[in-house]
């Protein structure tokens, strides 16, 4: 296995600039995850890695061998695709097979490690089917097992479960993770999937216009995003602008219309205007005469809308009155007999869940 290491890479398509001098590290063994919006780069980066795209400038190296100046099948990544790639008049064991041919591995060991790569990915007895007979997770086990076969230094995978129902996708996710835990492998994998790329990933990297807007764990990126595009892009959010106001006893206040925020650390000197995300889940919904608990904030607003999805309630209200700017806000097993439209409502939060951005 091998760290990567990505060193200022750069590559246009015409006027148009794909990836824009970026650099990261990616550590042997690490789950490394390229998540953002389609057009953002991240695909063409990954097939940079892969050699199907040639780089305008920059390096990448393996461990410590520089590979962009190889092609493709001197490299030793396995890569698996978004459309599977299976070839559909060849058997499943011949489909897995297929690398180690190109590469004249002997036939015992063709078959020796076509096996043991059907095993890791639970298709064992599966070795005579043709592909017509599969179904789409088990089409993406073979995809997965032909590149596994070939004993990649580095695994690549270019949303590989983006063709599969919801429920697959989730079990599916799971199995590659622990894969590639099982296997130790190094692992750079491409998705617009925040849910995909949070439940995964040891490291993410959120791209926008072909740069690195934020590189961090899940829980970073999700709970201190560097930008207010990674806050929007991390899942449903409150972006909100105010103006500081002054400190208050657990931080600082900012207003929003006639609204007062308080934030955990110091945003600004008073008068200027801030741009700030808060979570839905970090708002609490208040019963009459609860008291927040100790350390956070409150705010009253009027319940818009309520939206029941079983164990999670989504909550709209409103703050600053007719008019006003609309809040998100959602509650696990929330009683719906206590609270309804047009209701006035207190949530309290804590201030440390406030991200400001400078």
């Amino acid at each position: 296995m091998a760290s990567i290491t990505i060193d200022g890479v750069s590559r246009s398509f015409g006027a148009v600039h794909a990836v824009r001098d970026v650099s990261v590290t990616v550590a042997d063994g690490e789950f490394f995850t390229l998540l953002g919006p389609s057009g953002c780069g991240k695909t063409t980066l990954l097939r940079m890695v892969a050699g199907f795209a040639d780089l305008e400038a920059g390096a990448i190296r393996f461990g410590e061998r520089r590979i962009d100046t190889l092609p493709p099948h001197k490299r030793n990544t396995g890569m698996v695709f978004q459309n599977y790639a299976i070839f559909p008049n060849l058997t499943v064991a011949d489909n897995v097979a297929y690398g180690l041919r190109a590469r004249r591995v002997g036939a015992p060991d063709i078959a020796d490690r076509v096996g043991r790569a059907l095993r890791l990915v639970q298709l064992q007895g599966y070795d005579a089917r043709w592909p017509h007979q599969l179904s789409g997770g088990q089409l993406q086990r073979v995809a997965i097992a032909r590149a596994l076969v070939i004993e990649p230094e580095v695994l690549l995978l270019d949303e590989p479960l983006s063709n599969l129902d919801a429920q697959l996708r989730v079990e599916m996710r799971a199995e590659i993770r622990q894969l590639q835990q099982t296997l130790g492998i190094t692992a750079i994998y491409v998705t617009h999937d925040q849910e995909e790329a949070l439940s995964i990933s040891d490291r993410i990297a959120v791209m926008r216009a072909g740069r690195f807007e934020q590189i961090g764990a899940p829980k970073d990126v999700y709970r201190d995003p560097a930008t207010p595009f990674v806050a929007e892009f991390m899942g449903t959010t409150n972006l909100l602008t105010g103006t500081v106001a002054g400190d208050a006893g657990q931080g600082t206040v900012v207003r929003v219309g006639g609204t007062a925020f308080t934030v955990a650390k110091q945003a600004a000197p008073p008068g200027t205007e801030v741009t700030f995300s808060l979570r839905p889940e970090a708002l609490r919904p208040l019963a009459a005469g609860e008291a927040a608990p100790q350390g956070w904030a409150t705010l009253a607003a009027q319940l818009t809308r309520l939206e029941f999805l079983g164990a999670l309630t989504r909550i709209d209200a409103r703050i600053g009155g007719e008019g006003g700017t609309i809040l998100r806000a959602a509650a696990l097993d929330l009683p719906l007999d206590r609270a309804a439209p047009g209701q006035e409502v207190s949530f309290a939060y804590d201030p440390q869940r406030v991200t400001v951005f400078s």
